[in-house]
């Protein structure tokens, strides 16, 4: 008799500790996510495309609001300086200054690359969010470029619009840096991996300002994306996000 108690504790603290983790998975997940994005944000980033027989650089400006809203604008090189993509719920669209053209985002372009880079419009444009559309699973601790980070395995929801069939992401325990992600396809192969360094004071917080983006395939190939200036939490009226907003912005 004992020692069927034994056994049947021994299953609880099991179900229990499983629960727990996956309740703490969850809420360093939405930790790490809060931290980067706020309820609102306006950032001003540059983005280096490296490739092995050239270089480029491009600069542009993210208006973000929740889940539902964004906004980019090129602003640098001038060939391409104007053109601009809005996020609105679940439609996204892409304004071309030069040939005057208004264009729809179909869902089978989210795992493309942004203007070329290794950067997807799902990265750029948040069309699924690690908060809503994944469930979570704590794969235990790990040490990323000198930080103690929880390794956690996001795996998609059944139905959810998403991009990738499983995330693996590190986040630090102290702070909730996104230290590390790394994206796999439909069939678990490891697609590409981003890297955070360059902890800065950015507004009100501490966040990573530069993302190496390294597809696993594609040799001497990556993408680099920093920071320049962030604001946090600032008011943005949802009319902000119209597709006669997109051709004005500066």
């Amino acid at each position: 008799m004992k020692k069927y108690t034994l056994l049947i504790v021994a299953i609880l603290l099991f179900i229990f500790e499983k629960s727990l983790f996956a309740q703490n998975a969850a809420d360093i997940i939405k930790k790490a996510d809060s931290k980067m994005q706020g309820e609102s944000s306006q950032i001003e980033m540059e983005m280096k495309l490296i490739r092995p027989a050239w270089e480029r650089t491009i600069s542009f400006k993210s208006w973000m609001k929740s889940r539902d809203f964004g906004m980019t604008l090129i602003t640098a090189p001038v060939k391409e300086s104007g053109q601009s993509f809005l996020k609105m719920k679940t439609e996204m669209w892409n304004w071309n200054p030069t040939i005057a053209r208004m264009i729809k985002l179909p869902p089978s372009m989210m795992s493309q690359g942004w203007m070329g880079s290794d950067f997807t419009n799902d990265d750029m444009l948040k069309e699924s969010s690690i908060v809503v559309d994944y469930n979570y699973k704590f794969l235990g601790t790990e040490k990323i470029s000198g930080y103690d980070c929880n390794k956690i395995e996001l795996m998609p929801k059944e139905n959810a619009a998403v991009v990738w069939g499983k995330i693996i992401m590190w986040v630090s325990k102290e702070e909730y840096f996104e230290m590390k992600i790394e994206y796999f396809d439909e069939d678990m192969k490891l697609v590409k991996t981003h890297m955070a360094s360059e902890i800065k004071q950015m507004d009100d917080r501490k966040i990573p300002t530069k993302f190496e983006i390294i597809p696993v395939d594609k040799k001497g190939q990556k993408t680099i994306v920093t920071m320049k200036n962030i604001k946090f939490n600032i008011k943005i009226p949802d009319t902000f996000f119209s597709q006669q907003n997109m051709k004005n912005l500066r």
